[in-house]
């Protein structure tokens, strides 16, 4: 009997203490206290574009974002489920959708800098659909510690990081018509000819990064904006990595039409030039640098989980 007793007043104690805890710490404002872990449905709309071999600037093309051209930018737009602990670290699934695009003749009128690129005249599109799981640091409430005398902030910068899993397909269009390149073998991949390119894969995972910005505009509805960058394991999300390959190769592996796209896609540069004539060997693209893509986006989100004050 004292041992149950001992049991009842431990629950007691233990269940003030957490109720008194969870009302210091998580207090919101006047009206509204958290749970430890509240809950946000959200959804996005906004930008997505890539860097890869195609299109790019003026020059040889610089790394990282100097060579982003804006004139390649597509819709994207994304919903998420996150969990949210203390208002510091939150844990998030999100599927991202949108399209991706370049092509070399955007370069036309700084076409004497460029080195060729513009002459390549390559081009591809590529829709997008990724899902990720990822984590997000908020340090305004990681470095301080807030009690009920405090007022939240509003607003809260943060970093995010996670892993994900995309698909893409790039295509080209020929005649009017969109075809899948990937197939094609546009660098002799998988010709035994060329045994170090292997058939690159349409699924892959993808290792997003990201700054962005919450901001509270009532206790169960926020507005975020966020930049987020995908480092791939892949350079052909433009189906462009390395150097051509001989073209009379394509008609030991492929026939009818498939033959045609190959022969016509591989190497376009006789459209600009009918004279030129291709080497198996000379540069396409440039293999030191896997290809991204990243999306700036707009976020509404729906809290659960903070509760009204009863008075």
């Amino acid at each position: 009997m004292k041992k149950l007793h001992l049991i009842t007043v431990l629950g007691i104690l233990f269940t003030f203490l957490t109720e008194k805890t969870t009302a210091q710490y998580y207090f919101y404002d006047n009206n509204y206290y958290d749970n430890p872990v509240i809950f946000e449905l959200g959804g996005s709309v906004g930008i997505m574009n890539s860097l890869t071999d195609l299109g790019g600037k003026k020059g040889i093309g610089k790394k990282f974002v100097k060579d982003v051209n804006f004139g390649n930018t597509q819709l994207a737009g994304s919903i998420s489920l996150s969990a949210i602990y203390k208002n510091a670290v939150a844990f998030r699934v999100e599927g991202t959708f949108g399209q991706v695009k370049a092509y070399d003749s955007i370069l036309k009128k700084v076409k004497t800098s460029t080195f060729g690129r513009y002459e390549r005249n390559l081009s591809f599109r590529s829709n997008i659909t990724e899902f990720m799981v990822a984590a997000e640091i908020h340090p305004l409430f990681i470095f301080k510690k807030y009690d009920v005398t405090d007022e939240l902030p509003r607003y809260s910068p943060y970093l995010m990081a996670g892993v994900g899993f995309f698909s893409f397909n790039p295509q080209a269009k020929l005649l009017n018509r969109w075809v899948d390149l990937q197939p094609l073998s546009t660098e002799g991949q998988g010709f035994t000819e060329y045994p170090g390119r292997k058939p690159y894969k349409l699924n892959q995972i993808s290792i997003p990064v990201g700054v962005g910005v919450k901001y509270e505009l009532s206790p169960m509805l926020n507005l975020r904006a966020e930049c987020v960058y995908r480092i791939l394991n892949t350079d052909y999300l433009d189906d462009v990595s390395t150097t051509y390959v001989d073209p009379t190769l394509y008609s030991n592996y492929f026939s009818g039409t498939k033959l045609t796209n190959a022969l016509l896609l591989n190497d376009r540069q006789y459209e600009l030039d009918p004279t030129h004539i291709t080497t198996g060997g000379d540069q396409r693209g440039n293999a030191k640098n896997n290809d991204a893509y990243f999306t700036f986006n707009l976020k509404i989100g729906l809290l659960f989980g903070r509760e009204r004050i009863r008075r």
